[in-house]
């Protein structure tokens, strides 16, 4: 089998493989996206109303102790730390403000990796 065609095929059993998880997430985002009264943009606002000089550098809405939430965290120049500010999706206010150090950002991050395997 010429090599151009295993390689086709290995993209196609992938792209078969990864497919019901990718269009699974899109849908509960579509679902969680309908949920919501306050818009990303209205939510980013009032978030970085609270750290004025920072910058997004992620953002998720989320159902988060049956509270449907924006998530964004916000890092600032000269910092490690991020803030993560979470703003009520349905109400437009700031739920919780936390400060994470990157020990506890890459704790995070692992043990969502590791939720994100468990699908």
């Amino acid at each position: 089998m010429p090599l151009s065609k295993i390689r086709f095929s290995a993209i196609l059993t992938m792209l078969a493989c990864s497919s019901p998880m990718v269009f699974a997430d899109a849908t509960s985002q579509a679902k969680l996206h309908a949920e919501a009264k306050i818009s990303e943009a209205d939510a980013r606002a009032t978030a970085l109303a609270k750290v004025p000089s920072g910058t997004v550098s992620s953002t998720e809405l989320e159902n988060e102790h049956g509270k449907l939430i924006w998530s964004f965290d916000i890092a600032q120049i000269g910092s490690k730390d991020i803030t993560e500010i979470h703003v009520d999706a349905k109400t437009g206010k700031i739920v919780s403000t936390e400060m994470e150090t990157p020990k506890k950002q890459r704790h995070e991050a692992a043990a969502e990796k590791k939720e994100h395997k468990t699908y």
